[in-house]
């Protein structure tokens, strides 16, 4: 027997020109064997490393997943609804939708300021003070968005849309329809959102983007039975789009508040404590001005191409960041987790682990380069195979899209870190700085030289950004920051 299977194992891995059988075998076995060791060194990776790095590493895979689910979904949102209203009306829902979206530049920076002092007070230990973070928020962020609720309804009444948007009037009644519906849902989820932000700031983005993934492909089943059961209405839209995710957080928020896990920290009226509101608003405040900032510079891209060039190049441009925006959500997942990580490493002084993260992401940008080259080579076919020919997005607004979101990765990636350490005061001074002369100049490239020229600006912004971001963050994790690098 010991003859035989030494015979055995040999003809495995030497193998017998006369044998038929024995190299199979030997293949199997060496498949096997590969099989076993990527195992290993899967679970050697998600095992292996501190817990902070384990935690990253974990959020980072879970995220990446779900968002290739969201990424697939949002590809097919757009054909599907250009095909249940026409690219007119979606260039004004796009609009419509980031014109609401400002209203979330309105929290003053609460939520980014919450997400912070969450994180410190767990990172200290302190789960009553955390608590009572998670009260206060909920409470001053329902107080704030009810008035402001109540009188962004009140200011639409009067609005004419059809002058705002440069579009026919036959449009004006039922876009103020639209837009209060808007209004509501984005108004209650920007309170129900503190959920998810406790989720990050507690260094679980998966669990957050598990809510919002599961958001999406609802509000795509919505929108999918709304083609089969009705004509193109872009208030059906709205309730579809912003009404059904919203009602899911906040279902899963009061779900998962009752459980195990987060009862320890579930809002209670009793745990309200308005003193802490100086303590975030304090770094909040701070968020809030750069939030403005960056409304001013990012978020009036839209109005700007409806008025200068109509709403269908709004949809030609958004079609075109949303294929190269892919890119910037798959690093944006990466960044998430790093956001609080580097909160709980500032507060522990782990400089050595920061100096680590900063360096191979740094590796991981440089990797975005050829990526996007590949995109823009490859962009002209894309939108063939994705819209057809009902929306025509010249090459030059994709070579000058993928430049865009390079410049956009490597501005968050240095943002993201530096406002983990709450060192927020340089990046304000530089975004304050660009919305005093955002709007004039991309009005007058967007009249100049289109599409392309109005990005122009942006890039020029996330630019200046990612040279002083790495500037600041190589101080502050070497020690040397002193003075506005330390504020």
């Amino acid at each position: 027997m010991s003859a035989y299977i030494k015979y055995f194992f040999l003809t495995i891995f030497v193998g017998k020109p006369e044998c038929c059988v024995f190299p199979m075998l030997r293949v199997i076995f060496i498949f096997n064997m590969g099989i076993q060791y990527l195992r290993y060194k899967i679970n050697a990776f998600f095992t292996k490393g501190n817990e902070r790095s384990i935690a990253v590493k974990k959020n980072i895979a879970a995220s990446l997943v779900l968002k290739c689910i969201n990424i697939l979904v949002s590809l097919q949102v757009v054909p599907l609804t250009i095909g249940y209203v026409n690219p007119t009306k979606y260039g004004i829902w796009l609009t419509l939708s980031s014109i609401i979206a400002w209203l979330s530049y309105f929290d003053l920076g609460f939520a980014h300021g919450f997400r912070n002092r969450f994180a410190e007070a767990k990172a200290k230990g302190n789960i009553r003070l955390a608590k009572e973070y998670v009260s206060t928020t909920y409470a001053v962020l329902f107080l704030l968005f009810s008035v402001i609720l109540l009188i962004t309804l009140i200011v639409n009444k009067y609005l004419d849309w059809s002058s705002i948007l440069n579009i026919d009037a036959i449009y004006n009644e039922e876009l103020h329809v639209v837009f209060a519906l808007l209004a509501c849902f984005f108004c209650l989820n920007i309170v129900a959102s503190v959920f998810t932000t406790m989720l990050t700031a507690d260094q679980k983005p998966a669990l957050t983007s598990l809510v919002q993934t599961s958001g999406q492909v609802l509000a795509f089943a919505c929108i999918y039975a709304l083609t089969k059961t009705t004509s193109g209405s872009l208030s059906a839209l709205a309730v579809a789009f912003s009404g059904v995710p919203c009602l899911l957080l906040v279902v899963v928020s009061l779900v998962v508040f009752h459980g195990k896990r987060y009862k320890d920290v579930a809002p209670s009226l009793r745990n309200i404590r308005f003193s802490l509101t100086k303590s975030i608003l304090g770094l909040g405040g701070q968020f809030f001005v750069i939030m403005i900032s960056m409304l001013f510079i990012f978020q009036f891209i839209n109005i700007i191409l409806s008025r200068v060039q109509g709403p269908d190049a709004v949809a030609q441009y958004n079609i075109a960041y949303k294929y190269f925006n892919v890119l910037n959500m798959a690093f944006t997942i990466i960044l998430t987790p790093f956001w609080s990580a580097f909160t709980d490493a500032y507060v522990k002084k782990d400089y050595v682990w920061m100096r680590g993260i900063v360096r191979k992401l740094e590796c991981l940008w440089l990797l975005c380069v050829p990526i996007l080259i590949g995109m823009v080579l490859c962009s002209m076919c894309f939108y063939r195979w994705w819209i057809g020919d009902s929306v025509t997005i010249p090459f030059t607004l994709s070579v000058y899209m993928g430049i865009y979101i390079l410049f956009q990765i490597g501005g968050n990636m240095y943002m993201f870190l530096i406002n983990g350490t709450s060192k927020v005061r340089l990046q304000l001074i530089i975004y304050l700085s660009f919305a005093f002369i955002a709007l004039p100049l991309m009005n007058f490239f967007c009249r100049k030289f289109g599409m392309e020229g109005l990005l122009v600006v942006p890039i020029t912004v996330f630019g200046l950004q990612a040279v002083v971001g790495r500037v600041q963050i190589l101080k502050i994790i070497t020690g040397r920051a002193e003075g506005i690098w330390l504020q």
